[in-house]
């Protein structure tokens, strides 16, 4: 038996992401730079004008005469089904009658070049009856209007407990929305290959989504259309459902003129026509005891899910599971509304409804602080989940991993926490214009894709004659480090170095029926069918080297690109070139399914989660009483990774997920007017984190000693999403720090992002909000 072997130095621990040095020197390949043939044509959208309405008549025909313009494409023009939704067939290509956000593609035109296809398209003339439209949660409610049915999950009996609470609350939490902004925009390239068939070249995280969706526009099969993604520039899951989207339009029209076409969307057109993360509003009341323990809860999440399905059930499930966070809810009920409004679908985000969720806690726990003098931190460490007891979720799943006792009693040393506290104190007593907060916040994320069917994986692995690999599986690279951990696991696994490993274009006529790049599971899932493919080829090779050599197989040994067998010893390339001389095959598939995971949606219990993220972070910040702004001073990170395959990577990845979320809770401000048109549709009206938003002091460390006690990829834990929701520390820095601006026990009714004008109607309500029930 050939024991496994252990991650080393230089075979992924802190190696470098695999396209560094194409990235800083501008050679790394996007769909965008990819050499295109000769007669190509480039493709523009026409979008709606308006939020809802019948359209009574489209004119494109002037469109046809202007200059360089080939085709125009409606959905009379799709051969097949007019569809890029998912999960409910309710997402046209091209609205054929009915309007239902403004910015909804019409129609697209294909042209000589992409300013001729943009002027094209901007040049339509379409008439609508104007209807009726819903454009917020409040109206959604009030008028019923759900895209897909409200779900319910109670455990205990929540409203008796209510009525026997010490204390109670009520309030309403406002979460607001957020743009994927990546760097690099939708693009899709469709080239018509011989009999019918379509090479798509996507910037997809789910590439045999695109496909599935591209084969049915075209009235063909999938084994008809192949999709390739080399990397993304950003996709944060907003390149999930999305891409199907423009691929399909370009399908359609390269269909149409038997020419390859490129949509690449600009950014304007890709804020109006793609979906956001969703913005929420919850209703509750809570039930405590003195010392802030929560005896009883219920919450009502609304979402705006826009005007179809898209992802919203999943993302809204999950922000359900995670209402607790890290802490135990006895009785407890959340109910779940999914509501239809007349605006773009919203979708996937880093996170998945898990942000929200945790927000909703976090509100609660520190409102009851607050009301009972408490210290934040002692109310959230009265709540945290046991490890002996205390320890089963609302949806059944018991909590065996609890690492945030550890993380947090870390945390609150290496911090200073309590020491700081006072400082601050002693800062704003004497301080009456620039207010300082503090706060400390936990994270319990879980990781994988709720939909049990959609946690597998495979891999495609060939070894060449001189000995180095070739790496293909169903992960996308967006930059978070995928391809550069996947390939450390096979390096690891055949002992040879990181440099022979070569990790291939994302192919969907490589390695089929792939789960998308998303729920933070791509390390897991691509990570395990790699190495079984690995393993595959070196039992081979362990095999042949005994029936060779007379060496008995715990003899063998791989390392540094040599292979001890016995007594002998040969490089790897040459022990592969004697296997390949004796016909040994060199290549191999893998495939891994997630184990011990099953779920009732039904009844919405089970174990949707193969194991939990842990994470704290403590942020400080200042605020301008006089203008609103806030500045983050200080962020001190702990976050749990298991056994980090590259720590590197990893650190990257908590502090990009970190800022972004930062972004989202206090300068990613999306806004409709009462027109339904979004406004902030560029980087002039919609801010995002740059570099001089990082902290001035940041301490960031992965957590050590803690090996992810399930068998993951070498005991790894995922790091993709977790990492945004430690940025709720810093909302909760700014509450305390507008907070200290009244009396003793005041609380900021502060709505989420926290903006400048936010900062200041937080100020200003301070001590009018509350929400306070007697108990009974």
């Amino acid at each position: 038996m050939v024991t496994e072997p252990i991650l080393q130095p230089g075979q992924g621990a802190a190696a470098r992401h695999e396209s560094a040095h194409l990235h800083v020197t501008g050679r790394a390949l996007y769909a965008d730079d990819i050499p295109l043939p000769a007669d190509t044509l480039h493709a523009a959208f026409g979008l709606s004008r308006i939020a809802h309405g019948r359209i009574r008549a489209l004119d494109l025909a002037t469109l046809q005469l202007r200059p360089g313009v080939v085709a125009v494409a409606t959905a009379a023009d799709i051969p097949g089904e007019n569809n890029y939704g998912s999960v409910l067939h309710d997402d046209p290509i091209f609205a054929a009658d009915l309007v239902q956000y403004a910015g909804q593609p019409l129609f697209a035109v294909a042209a000589t070049s992409y300013s001729a296809a943009r002027r094209a398209a901007g040049a339509g003339h379409i008439a609508y009856e104007e209807l009726p439209a819903i454009l917020d949660i409040r109206a959604a409610l009030a008028a019923q209007s759900f895209v897909l049915p409200t779900e319910r999950l109670v455990r205990g009996q929540p409203h008796e407990a209510l009525t026997h609470a010490a204390h109670r609350l009520r309030g309403t939490v406002c979460i607001g929305g957020q743009d994927h902004f990546y760097l690099e925009g939708q693009i899709a390239i469709a080239l018509p290959q011989e009999d019918g068939a379509m090479l798509l070249h996507s910037s997809t995280q789910h590439p045999s989504e695109v496909q599935q969706i591209v084969a049915r526009a075209l009235g063909r099969r999938a084994h008809d259309i192949t999709v390739q993604c080399r990397r993304m520039g950003g996709g944060f899951g907003g390149k999930e459902t999305q891409p199907a989207l423009i691929a399909a339009a370009a399908a359609v029209l390269a269909h149409k003129t038997g020419r390859p076409v490129k949509l690449r969307v600009d950014r304007d057109a890709d804020m109006l026509l793609t979906g956001k993360r969703h913005d929420f509003l919850a209703d509750y009341e809570v039930g405590f005891g003195d010392d802030g323990r929560v005896t009883a809860l219920a919450v009502v999440l609304a979402s705006r899910c826009g005007y179809s399905a898209d992802l919203s059930g999943p993302v809204n499930d999950r922000a359900m599971m995670h209402v607790d966070n890290a802490y135990f809810l006895d009785h407890v009920e959340i109910v779940s509304h999914r509501c239809k409004t007349h605006t773009v679908s919203n979708t996937a985000f880093r996170g998945f409804g898990g942000p929200q969720g945790m927000m909703v806690i976090e509100h609660i726990l520190d409102q009851i602080a607050r009301t009972q003098g408490l210290d934040p931190l002692a109310v959230r460490r009265a709540n945290f989940y046991g490890l002996e007891d205390r320890n089963v979720t609302p949806y059944g799943q018991r909590v065996e991993d609890n690492v945030i006792h550890t993380i947090v009693d870390r945390l609150v040393a290496s911090s200073r926490y309590h020491a700081r506290r006072r400082n601050i104190a002693a800062w704003n007593a004497a301080s009456t214009t620039v207010k300082r907060g503090l706060a400390l916040t936990p994270v319990k994320f879980g990781i994988s894709f709720t939909s049990t069917t959609f946690n597998q994986a495979g891999a495609l692995l060939h070894v060449y004659t001189d000995g180095t690999v070739l790496l293909n599986h169903g992960g996308t690279e967006m930059g978070q480090g995928l391809f550069t951990k996947v390939a450390s696991v096979v390096a690891t696994e055949l002992g040879v170095p990181l440099s022979a490993i070569r990790v291939s274009t994302t192919d969907t006529s490589k390695v089929p029926n792939t789960s998308a790049s998303a729920a933070s599971a791509s390390s897991d899932l691509n990570g395990k069918a790699a190495q079984a493919a690995a393993q595959t080829i070196r039992r081979r090779l362990v095999q042949f080297a005994c029936d060779a050599y007379g060496a008995a197989p715990e003899n063998v040994h791989f390392h540094a690109g040599r292979v001890q067998v016995g007594e002998r010893q040969f490089a790897f390339a040459d022990l592969v070139q004697q296997a390949y001389r004796a016909r040994i095959s060199l290549s191999s598939t893998g495939f891994y399914r997630t184990p011990k995971i099953e779920w009732d949606k039904s009844s919405m219990r089970g174990r949707p989660f193969f194991y939990f993220a842990y994470g704290a972070a403590v942020s400080e910040v200042a605020v301008d009483t006089l203008t609103g702004e806030t500045q983050l001073l200080g962020v001190d990170i702990l976050h749990d990774a298991g056994t980090s395959l590259n720590t590197a990577i990893d650190l990257g990845q908590i502090e990009g997920g970190f800022l972004q979320g930062v972004g989202w809770l206090t300068s990613e401000e999306l806004w409709w007017n009462g027109a339904g048109e979004l406004k902030t549709h560029a980087p002039s009206t919609y801010k995002i984190p740059t570099a001089r938003d990082w902290p001035l002091r940041a301490s960031v460390r992965l957590l050590e000693g803690e090996p992810n006690r399930e068998e993951t990829i070498y005991r790894s834990k995922a790091v993709g999403e977790p990492p945004l929701m430690l940025a709720i520390s810093v909302f909760h820095a700014i509450r305390d720090a507008i907070a200290s601006c009244g009396a003793p026990g005041s609380f900021a009714d502060l709505s989420a992002p926290a903006t400048p004008e936010a900062v200041l109607r937080a100020i200003g309500n301070l001590g009018l909000a509350g929400g306070v029930a007697p108990s009974p």
